[in-house]
């Protein structure tokens, strides 16, 4: 996720946070079962979960206001 979120479409940030969950899933798993070699990398990954559903929570608020917005 090095490009800038803003940057990127729904369905691409979805795909994205999807994609980045999956891989928090795995490097848990691996760290339960002693393969992990790069404990760092559960933090990052974790911060891009956190970044990529804060700019969809931000992308769902700016449209709910607009729709607010337009309703009066």
């Amino acid at each position: 996720m090095a490009k800038d979120l803003k940057d990127v479409n729904d369905g691409d940030l979805i795909e994205a946070l999807n994609d980045s969950k999956e891989e928090l899933f795995n490097l848990r798993f691996q760290l339960v079962t002693g393969q992990l070699d790069n404990y760092s990398r559960i933090k990052e990954v974790k911060k891009e979960v956190a970044r990529a559903m804060t700019e969809l929570r931000a992308r769902e608020i700016a449209a709910a206001e607009a729709l607010e917005s337009n309703d009066d």
